[in-house]
């Protein structure tokens, strides 16, 4: 049952925010939707909501601890206000999750540990947040998949990620930038070009997303503690590569995503972190 929006969906199934770590999936079209929640409950999320636009059809039988509702994915305040409806609405101390369709989370030896048992190794560490890493996925034959979307045929860029201090030179905060948003910036709004998510977080009465995808409650928009590094995660997504492709304004300066420093991605926690895209930390 797709619910006719998310205040339907929380009225009508108390249950849906009950049990975590709860992963959200916003859905702005069908692309790649069976494969992202496919992956998340493989992750081992115990629940699972996705929002998707208007005509976007969800796979067949999916397990109960699925749940949908429509959402409007061109609103200006699509992301916050959805998220900050469901954090308002979890109860408090639940570990939740967000991405777009055609995301998929990667965490230090997720191909062998839970998303939970990594979840509650950081909380042992005192930590509420987790940094997460956009990684910019893309076919590389674009003749073959005019959309750049292709999981069989994915890339992503091995060099060329870097970061800058925060406006406000704000403590265990930075800036981080690369991938496709990074090397056609002149086709992404200066407001859109980070590539840190604050992806992984634990809700609480009072906290709030913002559109910068931080909170504001600064600590969660740390990197590590005071003491020594924490964990990071990735969030690979063709969504930067999808946007550039289809939008009017970049398609036609666009003939390939492929350069020197394209790699196969193997969808594997452990290329990752060789190539530095996400840190274990102390977990092990």
């Amino acid at each position: 049952m797709v619910h006719p929006d998310l205040d339907s969906l929380l009225a009508g199934d108390s249950d849906a925010l009950s049990r975590g770590p709860v992963a959200v999936i916003l859905a702005e079209d069908a692309v790649e939707l069976d494969s992202t929640i496919e992956h998340h409950l493989g992750a081992g999320f115990r629940s699972l909501v996705v929002l998707t636009g208007e005509g976007v059809t969800l796979p067949a039988d999916l397990p109960d601890s699925v749940r949908a509702a429509r959402f409007d994915p061109h609103a200006e305040d699509a992301l916050t206000a959805n998220m900050n409806r469901l954090i308002a609405a979890a109860p408090p101390g639940t570990w939740m999750y967000y991405c777009y369709n055609g995301e998929y989370l990667f965490f230090p030896f997720c191909e062998h540990r839970t998303v939970g048992e990594m979840l509650s190794f950081h909380a042992e560490e005192r930590r509420d947040a987790m940094l997460t890493f956009v990684v910019d996925l893309y076919a590389d034959d674009l003749g073959a998949h005019p959309n750049a979307v292709s999981r069989a045929r994915a890339h992503i860029d091995r060099t060329g990620y870097f970061a800058l201090a925060r406006e406000g030179a704000k403590e265990r905060q930075l800036d981080f930038y690369g991938g496709l948003r990074w090397r056609f910036e002149e086709h992404v709004p200066k407001a859109r070009r980070r590539i840190d998510r604050i992806s992984l977080f634990r809700t609480r009465r009072g906290l709030h997303l913002r559109p910068d995808h931080t909170f504001d409650d600064e600590e969660y928009n740390t990197y590590a503690c005071p003491w020594h590094h924490n964990l990071t995660a990735a969030v690979c997504s063709f969504r930067a590569a999808k946007a550039l492709k289809l939008n009017p304004g970049s398609t036609f300066d666009i003939p390939s995503f492929w350069w020197t420093n394209s790699v196969r991605f193997d969808w594997s926690s452990r290329q990752l972190m060789d190539l530095g895209l996400m840190e274990p930390g102390q977990w092990f």
